[in-house]
């Protein structure tokens, strides 16, 4: 158990301290809200169930009856909570001895910080594997980006730009038009809209200048930007600083119960002292899950 003692900070306990520095910076603001639907639970875990669709009618002869379809349960998805703490414990002879009490006040802050930063790392822990089986599987047994996740009738889809390209305006183009073509697990067509564009920071600029250009971005064609002109990302681009890929990229969709995080209980700071020690303790504590329902809520290229 780490304990700050007076031993910890020992210049601090010397009067002629210019500045302390490195225990808390600016941070950007939340930005696991834009990939996730953030929704608040009351339960130690969350599922969502797959519930088919029907097929296309029949031709009903003359005469005869007609014909009936059955509803079929597919994938289970579950969101298990998961529980976050962090916090710090001082001595009272470090609380009495130090100096500096600005330090004190910002252990806090610096806490708060710690727990923000997690939260993100979490977030984006999805969109760093989701390419990927081998710390997140999609109830398919698929990755969560994949050209062969299953349906419950034994075809298969694609929510993967195949072959992977970097993000351009033609490269997006494909996916969008990919998006728009899918379908349910009947093979019935479905209105799949893109929503919003998500990168790394490496592709801002690129990004900014594929979707706001007035005319192609790159070329010397006159053509305008259908992309610009249609307002196909209403949401716009979206930078991640968590994403670990500089070159992948990721387009959500209007599909309902795509990615999804749960709430269990969001971030909160107790603080008590010891009896016997006088010692002051200092824990944060935060519970919640993330993940993914249908596949068909995110598409994504795994940049070369």
């Amino acid at each position: 158990m780490a304990i700050i003692t007076t031993g910890t900070h020992p210049k601090l306990l010397w009067p002629g301290l210019a500045a302390i520095w490195g225990q808390i910076y600016d941070q950007h603001p939340p930005e696991y809200v834009d990939l996730y639907n953030v929704e608040t639970s009351r339960r130690s875990y969350e599922e969502d169930v797959q519930v088919t669709g029907f097929p296309l009618a029949q031709v009903k002869a003359e005469g005869e009856g007609g014909s009936y379809a059955g509803e079929s349960q597919g994938y289970v998805s579950r969101y298990l909570h998961i529980a976050y703490s962090l916090g710090f414990i001082v001595t009272y002879e470090e609380q009495q001895d130090d100096l500096y009490m600005q330090v004190g006040s910002a252990r806090s802050k610096a806490n708060a910080f710690a727990m923000a930063q997690t939260i993100e790392v979490v977030a984006a822990f999805l969109y760093n594997n989701a390419f990927s089986t081998t710390f997140f599987t999609m109830p398919d047994g698929a990755a969560l980006i994949s050209a062969s996740h299953a349906t419950v009738y034994g075809s298969t889809y694609s929510n993967a730009l195949t072959p992977a390209a970097d993000l351009t305006e033609a490269s997006l183009e494909d996916l969008v038009i990919q998006i728009m073509g899918m379908k349910n697990d009947r093979g019935l067509n479905i209105s799949a809209l893109p929503q919003s564009l998500h990168i790394a920071p490496s592709e801002v600029f690129n990004a900014q200048r594929i979707l706001k250009s007035i005319n192609q971005s790159g070329t010397a064609n006159n053509d305008i930007n259908v992309l610009r002109e249609m307002n196909v990302f209403p949401g716009g681009a979206k930078v991640n600083h968590y994403f670990t890929s500089p070159h992948a990229w990721f387009v959500r969709t209007n599909i309902p119960n795509g990615m999804k995080m749960y709430w269990r209980e969001r971030p909160s700071l107790n603080m008590d002292n010891d009896f016997d020690t006088k010692n002051s303790k200092s824990l944060a504590y935060m519970r919640f899950s993330v993940g993914a329902t249908d596949p068909r809520g995110i598409f994504g290229s795994n940049g070369p």
